[in-house]
C-alpha cells in the first residue's frame, strides 16, 4: 500500500516501530517541536488557518475529472474542459457535485497526510453564555494521519480538537453514535478510545497529546477527565469498532483486530475490562464494523457476523476466488441498516440481508440454531477495485443510463444462508428504501498486483506505475451504471486502493432536511466533499449550457411544489435567468418566444417592462410583445399604451378596435387617441356617406364611437353607432339618457331595430315583431322626452311602424292614442284585423260611421255587427248575424245583450223557416223567452232535426226548475217559521235594564237621586218603573 509515511514498510518494520513507540498522552507536549503548548499550538493552527483562508476559499470546488476550479468558476463542478477538449462539450449532466473541505483542512494537509477518516452524524454540545447555557448540534468527523495524529473537525472543516494518538500512522477510527468517544488503531499495535469534551466552544482549537504513562497499545482516553484505558496487542492493529451506544453503555465494549489474526472484544466489568477472543487463526483481521448487536469482520477467508446477544457467530460469507492481496486491496464493510450489510472486496460486491428464520418445531438438531438467517441477495462483479461503498438514495428522475460495467447475480444460495438475531429481543427490520450504490472505484495501474507476479525480473514491470484517477460510480441494484465521475484528487498517481476512503454523512441533524446527505472522499492529501446535485444545481447546469427554458420550467415546477429558491448564495434568481434567456432569444432573432417570456421575467417591474417594450419597438418587433403587455398590476406609462395604439392604427385597425374595447379607460390619453383616429377617418373617402361599406372606415368609425363612449361623450358616439347599425345603440341611449337626441331620428331607430329582428328571425329565433321591438318600447317608455306627435309624424310614411307604435301606446294607456283613434281603426283593419274588435270595444274615441265604413269596405261582419249595435241599429245587426253569419248562438247572445222584446220577436219570426235556428232557440230558451211561445210558432210538417232531444231538454230543464223552486220554497218556509218563533220568544221574554238617574237639579227638592230599576215587559205599556 502506498502512503507518504508507510510506503515500503513490511510487517516486521511496522511491529518494530510499534514496539519502540511511547504509549501515553500528556496534556502538554513539551518534547514535540511542532506542539509546544495548547496556547502556542492553537495560535499556530489559527495562523495557518488564516494563511490558508487567504489562499483557498472556505469550500474549494474541484472538477469531477480532477481539475481545480477557477476563481470565477462554478464551485459545484461546472468547469471548462482542457484547451484540447474545449470544443467537446459534455451534454450529460453529472449526478454529483464536488467541493474540497475548507476550514483548517488545508493547513493540516500541508503538515501531514491523512490515512483514515470517520464520521458521527450527531454531536450534542452544551455551550455556556453569561447566565444561561444552550445546546448546539455539531456533527463531527475525525481524521487520522500517517504521523499518528487525530484531528476532530466539524462538517465545515472548523478545527475542534487534535490528539497525538499514536506513534505511527492511524489505520482505523471508530466513533460512537454520540461522537463523544473516538477509538483509533495503528500499526504500532495500539487501540485508543478518546472521549471528546462535551463542553466545546465552537471557535476553540485545542491540542492534547497522549501521555507516556502507559505502553502504546489500546488506549481509552477521556479529554475532559483523567479517565483512560489502554489495551495491549502483540502485533499491529488494522481495525477497531466501538459499541454503537458506547457513551451510555455499562460495558463500554470495544472490538479490534489486526495482523495477529484474532478478533478481540473488550468489555468493562466490576474489576476492569474483560478480554474475549471472538475469532482467531484465519489470518489477519482487515476490517471490523459494529451495528446494533451485530459485529461484522473480514479476514483472509471471508466475512463473518457475530451476534453479541446470543454470543454466537451467525454467518460466513466467503472471500471471492482469485482475489488479489488483501493488504493491497482491502475489504470494505458498510451497514446500510440494521439488517443489510454491504461487502466490497477487490472487484466484487455482495449484499447480505438478515431475515427471521421461520418458526418450526424445536428438535435436537435445530435447538442451537439462531432464529435469524443471513442471505446474500446479490453479487456484483466489477471491472475495477472498490475502495469504498455506501448506499445512495435514488431520486424521482435518475440520470441518463450509460453502459453498465457491473454484472449482478442474485444468489440466495443455501451455503450462504446462516442464522441471525434472536427474536425475543429484536424484530425483523423493514425492507430498506430504494437505493443504489455509490462506489469509489480504483483501477490498479500494475496488473502484476492482481496476478501475484510481483517478483518479476523485468525492470520495466518492476518500475512503479502512475495510478489512474479514482472514480465515483452510481450503480443501481440491478447492476446498471447510472453515473460515473473521475475525481481530481491531488497526487492521485501516487496513491493505491487502500489510500482512499469513502464515508457517508447524514447532514439532516444540522440542516433539518430529512434526505440531506452527502459523502466524503479521503486521500492522503485531499478531502473531497461529494453531494448529490439538487434542483438548484440542475438549474445552474442548464443555465451554463444556455438551456434557459428548461431551467425556468424546473424553477416553476419546484415553486408549484412549494419549494423556494433558497436564501443566500444558494438562491436561484429566476428573474436573472429569464433576463438572460430573453437576451439570448433576441440575439437569435426569436422575438415571439422572447416576448412570451416577458411576463414571467418582468413581473411587477415597470421599468423592465418599458425597457423591453421600447427595445422591441426599436427592433420593429412591437407586434410580438403587444399581446403580453400588462394593463393592470402593473400599469405602465401612458406613452407605452399610446405607442401601441398608434401601431395598431397604422397596421391593424381590427386589433385597434379590440384593444379599445378590452383595455381599461385610464391607462392612456383617450383624447389624444381620438384626435389620431378622427384624422385618419377624415382622410377616408367613404366616411361622409350615410351607409358605410368600406371595412376600414367601419372599423375607424366604431373605434371612434368606443373612444367617445369611454371618454364620457356618448352624444358624439351616437351618430356613429346609428350609421354602423350597432345593437348597443339602445343601451347607449338608455344608459346615457340620450332620448332627446333621437327625437328626430325615430324612423332610423325603428328601421334599424326591425333589421335586427329580421336577422334574429333568420337565425332561427322566434321573434314577435308586434311586441318585441326594442325601438318601439324605448319610444313608448319615454313619451315625455320623445313626444307622441313627433313620432307619429315621422312614422306616417311607414304605416306598419306607426301601427306598432300606436298599438304599444294603446296597451300602455288607451287615452294616449285618443287623437289617433280613427287612424288606429284603419291600421288595425290593415295589419291586425283580429285585434280590431278588441280595440273597438275598448276605445270610445273613434268615429262609429267611419269605423263602420272601414269595416264594410273590408267585409268585416263581426266588427260591423258590433258597430251597428253600438249605433242602435239592432235589427240590421241581427239581420247580419242571421243572414251573413248564420250563428244562432251569436244571435241569441246579441238579443240577450240588447234587452229588447221586439228584437226577440224579430228573431223568432226569422227563425220560423229555419229549423237550425228553431233548434238553437229551443236549446237556449230561458227567462228571456217562453218555450210555449216558441213551440206554437213551429209550423206543422216542418222537419226539425234534433227536435225530440231539444224538447226532452226543455222538459228536463222545466222539471229541474220546478224541483229547484219547490226546494227553495221549503227552505223559505222553514226559515220563516224559525224567524217567527225567534221573534215571538224575544217579544214574550222580559229582562232588566239598570241605570243611575241623574241628580235632579231643582230648588224645591233636596232629596238625593234614587236608584230606579226599569222592568221592561213587552206589553202595550212601555215601561213600569219600580223604586
Amino acid at each position: 500500500m502506498s502512503s507518504p509515511k508507510s510506503n515500503g514498510l513490511d510487517e516486521k518494520q511496522s511491529d518494530t516501530l510499534a514496539t519502540g513507540s511511547e504509549g501515553a498522552v500528556s496534556d502538554v507536549g513539551d518534547d514535540d517541536p511542532n506542539i509546544s503548548s495548547p496556547e502556542s499550538n492553537s495560535s499556530s493552527i489559527d495562523a495557518d488557518a488564516r494563511q490558508d483562508a487567504e489562499k483557498v476559499p472556505a469550500l474549494q470546488g474541484i472538477r469531477p475529472d480532477g481539475k481545480e476550479a477557477s476563481e470565477d468558476g462554478d464551485s459545484e463542478g461546472s468547469f471548462d474542459e482542457d484547451e484540447d477538449d474545449s470544443e467537446d462539450e459534455d451534454d450529460d449532466e453529472p449526478a454529483l457535485k464536488y467541493e474540497r473541505l475548507g476550514g483548517i483542512t488545508q493547513s493540516l494537509l500541508q503538515k501531514g497526510s491523512i490515512s483514515v477518516l470517520a464520521h458521527a452524524n450527531q454531536r450534542l454540545v452544551r455551550t455556556f453564555a453569561l447566565f444561561f447555557s444552550f445546546h448546539v448540534v455539531i456533527p463531527l468527523q475525525a481524521l487520522g494521519t500517517h504521523d499518528g495524529m487525530l484531528h476532530v473537525l466539524d462538517l465545515s472543516g472548523t478545527h475542534v480538537k487534535s490528539f497525538e494518538a499514536h506513534s505511527a500512522y492511524v489505520t482505523d477510527i471508530s466513533m460512537d453514535l454520540s461522537a463523544e468517544w473516538i477509538a483509533t488503531t495503528s500499526i504500532d499495535g495500539e487501540t485508543s478510545v478518546i472521549y471528546v469534551d462535551s463542553f466545546v466552544r465552537v471557535a476553540s482549537i485545542a491540542t492534547s497529546r497522549i501521555s507516556d504513562e502507559f505502553p502504546r497499545q489500546v488506549v481509552i482516553h477521556s479529554v475532559s477527565t483523567s479517565e483512560s484505558q489502554t489495551f495491549r496487542a502483540k502485533r499491529s492493529l488494522r481495525s477497531v469498532a466501538l459499541e454503537p451506544n458506547f457513551a451510555k453503555s455499562g460495558t463500554r465494549s470495544v472490538v479490534y483486530g489486526g495482523m495477529e489474526g484474532s478478533l478481540v472484544l473488550q468489555e468493562k466489568g466490576w474489576l476492569g475490562y474483560k478480554e474475549t477472543v471472538l475469532h482467531s487463526n484465519e489470518g489477519p483481521v482487515w476490517k471490523v464494523r459494529w451495528r446494533g448487536r451485530l459485529i461484522a469482520w473480514a479476514n483472509d477467508l471471508g466475512v463473518k457476523i457475530y451476534d453479541t446477544v446470543s454470543q454466537t457467530r451467525i454467518t460466513f460469507i466467503d472471500r471471492p476466488a482469485d482475489s488479489p492481496r488483501a493488504d493491497l486491496f482491502g475489504c470494505t464493510l458498510h451497514w446500510q441498516d440494521d439488517s443489510t450489510l454491504l461487502v466490497a472486496w477487490a472487484d466484487q460486491i455482495k449484499v447480505a440481508r438478515i431475515r427471521a428464520r421461520p418458526r418450526t418445531v424445536t428438535t435436537s438438531s435445530s435447538a442451537n440454531l439462531p432464529p435469524y438467517l443471513v442471505e446474500v441477495t446479490a453479487v456484483f462483479q466489477l471491472d475495477c477495485m472498490v475502495a469504498g461503498i455506501v448506499p445512495h438514495p435514488l431520486t424521482s428522475s435518475p440520470p441518463t443510463l450509460i453502459p453498465s460495467s457491473a454484472s449482478v447475480t442474485s444468489t440466495p444460495s443455501s451455503h450462504q444462508t446462516t442464522e441471525a438475531m434472536a427474536p425475543s429481543t429484536m424484530q425483523t427490520a423493514p425492507p430498506p428504501p430504494l437505493t443504489a450504490f455509490l462506489l469509489l472505484a480504483y483501477s490498479p495501474p500494475d496488473t502484476s498486483l492482481l496476478t501475484g507476479n510481483e517478483a518479476t525480473s523485468n525492470r520495466d514491470e518492476q518500475a512503479r506505475k502512475a495510478a489512474e484517477r479514482p472514480e465515483l460510480r452510481i450503480v443501481s441494484r440491478g447492476g446498471e451504471e447510472l453515473a460515473s465521475d473521475a475525481l481530481g484528487i491531488s497526487n492521485y498517481e501516487r496513491w493505491g486502493c487502500n489510500d482512499y476512503h469513502l464515508v457517508e454523512v447524514e447532514a439532516g441533524a444540522v440542516t433539518g432536511g430529512a434526505d440531506n446527505r452527502y459523502y466524503i472522499v479521503v486521500s492522503p492529501k485531499d478531502v473531497v466533499v461529494v453531494k448529490p446535485r439538487d434542483w438548484r444545481d440542475h438549474v445552474a447546469w442548464l443555465v451554463e449550457r444556455k438551456r434557459y427554458e428548461e431551467a425556468l420550467d424546473e424553477i416553476e415546477r419546484q415553486a408549484g411544489m412549494g419549494i423556494a429558491g433558497g436564501p443566500g448564495e444558494e438562491a436561484v434568481d429566476a428573474v436573472d435567468i429569464g433576463q438572460r434567456y430573453i437576451e439570448h432569444l433576441v440575439s437569435e432573432g426569436e422575438f415571439i418566444k422572447a416576448a412570451r417570456l416577458c411576463p414571467k421575467v418582468c413581473g411587477q417591474d415597470v421599468k423592465r417592462w418599458e425597457d423591453w417594450i421600447f427595445f422591441f419597438a426599436q427592433k420593429l418587433q412591437l407586434q410580438a410583445i403587444i399581446p403580453y403587455v400588462p394593463t393592470d398590476a402593473p400599469t405602465l406609462g401612458h406613452l407605452v399604451y399610446e405607442m401601441i395604439m398608434a401601431y395598431y392604427l397604422a397596421n391593424d385597425r381590427q386589433m385597434l378596435l379590440q384593444t379599445i374595447k378590452s383595455w381599461p379607460k385610464g391607462i392612456y390619453d383617450i383624447s389624444a387617441v381620438i384626435v389620431a383616429v378622427q384624422a385618419e377617418l377624415d382622410r377616408s373617402p367613404s366616411s361622409s356617406s350615410a351607409r358605410t361599406t368600406s371595412s376600414e372606415t367601419v372599423l375607424l368609425m366604431e373605434s371612434l364611437a368606443e373612444l367617445y363612449t369611454n371618454n364620457r361623450q356618448p352624444g358624439k358616439a351616437l351618430p356613429f353607432f346609428l350609421r354602423l347599425r350597432r345593437p348597443n345603440v339602445f343601451d347607449l341611449i338608455r344608459e346615457n339618457n340620450l332620448f332627446t337626441a333621437v327625437q328626430d331620428q325615430v324612423l332610423l331607430l325603428v328601421e334599424f331595430d326591425h333589421e335586427l329582428m329580421e336577422i334574429r328571425k333568420k337565425g332561427g329565433e322566434d321573434v314577435d315583431f308586434d311586441h318585441n321591438s326594442t325601438a318601439i318600447i324605448l319610444l313608448v317608455d319615454h313619451i315625455h322626452s320623445i313626444p307622441i306627435g313627433r313620432v307619429v309624424q315621422q312614422l306616417q310614411s311607414r304605416p306598419y311602424y306607426l301601427y306598432m307604435y300606436l298599438d304599444a301606446l294603446f296597451h300602455k294607456d288607451p287615452q294616449l292614442t285618443s287623437d289617433f283613434a280613427d287612424v288606429q281603426v284603419k291600421l288595425y283593419a290593415e295589419y291586425a284585423s283580429d285585434h280590431l274588435i278588441d280595440f273597438l270595444r275598448a276605445s270610445n274615441y273613434y268615429s262609429l260611421e267611419e269605423a263602420y265604413n272601414i269595416c264594410n269596405d273590408r267585409d268585416m261582419v263581426p266588427e260591423m255587427v258590433f258597430l251597428l249595435g253600438r249605433m242602435g241599429n239592432n235589427k240590421k245587426a241581427l239581420t247580419l248575424i242571421i243572414e251573413r253569419m248564420g250563428d244562432v248562438n251569436r244571435a241569441i247572445d246579441f238579443a240577450k245583450g240588447q234587452h229588447d222584446d221586439d228584437l226577440w220577436e224579430d228573431l223568432l219570426r226569422y227563425s220560423e223557416t229555419r229549423p237550425s235556428f228553431i233548434r238553437g232557440l229551443l236549446e237556449n230558451v230561458g227567462a228571456e223567452i217562453d218555450p210555449i211561445r216558441l213551440i206554437r210558432r213551429i209550423k206543422n210538417g216542418l222537419e226539425i232535426p234534433g227536435l225530440k232531444g231539444a224538447l226532452i231538454k226543455i222538459l228536463h230543464d222545466f222539471n229541474l226548475q220546478t224541483s229547484l223552486l219547490e226546494g227553495c220554497q221549503m227552505i223559505l218556509d222553514g226559515d220563516c217559521a224559525e224567524l217567527a218563533r225567534h221573534l215571538h220568544r224575544n217579544q214574550t221574554t222580559g229582562f232588566f235594564i239598570s241605570y243611575i238617574m241623574s241628580r235632579m237639579q231643582s230648588s224645591l227638592t233636596t232629596v238625593p237621586a234614587r236608584l230606579y230599576v226599569a222592568l221592561y215587559v213587552p206589553t202595550r205599556s212601555s215601561f213600569t218603573l219600580c223604586s
